[in-house]
């Protein structure tokens, strides 16, 4: 019985990955004017639902290798006062994140995985109770709300310690519209989003 869980596991893990590598470079595949545009057209979306209106500390992310174009989005968030958060790899616990305070004067750096992130300065991380709403990037997205990541599960802890806070963050996966498929395989620690926003429409799932 161990060994079959196991080979179930491993198959489990290399569908996963295929599934990864081919939602990658269907991003990758799109031109800088289609990123930009779908940029454009996700601050559009965002202004259209009454659920993203009221946060004033906003996480969400610098994108990277393909993912949907939120410097429009931030600029938007800039231009209406609110307080824009976005994550860096915590220094001292390992596949954690922190989410430090973003302006146009934010000092940068690429962390180990090539990613630009925040110089860490205290005096500017956001408990993660403080936050009231959560975007977050995703490989894929099903039609039942569930979220495949780039598989380092940083978002995956983010998601359990909102969950044992009991804090009501409204939490949204921000997507290209190629990046939904009907069906993913999931795992125990998988954390089904209730909402994906895309350049085209808003995903309810709660």
């Amino acid at each position: 019985m161990a060994a079959a869980a196991m080979n179930m596991q491993t198959q489990s893990a290399k569908i996963r990955k295929d599934l990864r590598q081919t939602f990658r470079n269907k991003r990758l595949a799109l031109s800088t004017a289609q990123q930009m545009k779908a940029g454009k057209q996700l601050v559009k979306q965002f202004q259209e639902h009454a659920v993203f209106q009221n946060a004033q500390n906003v996480a969400l992310y610098l994108s990277f290798n393909g993912e949907i174009n939120t410097q429009a989005l931030i600029d938007h968030l800039w231009s209406l006062k609110r307080n824009v958060f976005v994550p860096i790899l915590h220094p001292f616990c390992k596949g954690q994140l922190l989410f430090q305070a973003y302006t146009p004067n934010t000092k940068m750096r690429h962390n180990q995985l090539g990613i630009l992130e925040p110089v860490l300065d205290v005096r500017y991380v956001c408990p993660l109770e403080n936050l009231q709403l959560i975007l977050t990037p995703l490989v894929a997205f099903d039609t039942s709300g569930n979220r495949l990541g780039m598989g380092g599960g940083f978002y995956d802890r983010t998601l359990v310690a909102l969950q044992n806070k009991k804090h009501q963050a409204t939490v949204a996966g921000l997507a290209h519209e190629l990046q939904l498929t009907s069906t993913l395989p999931t795992e125990t620690w998988d954390i089904p989003l209730p909402y994906i926003l895309t350049s085209s429409k808003l995903y309810s799932f709660s």
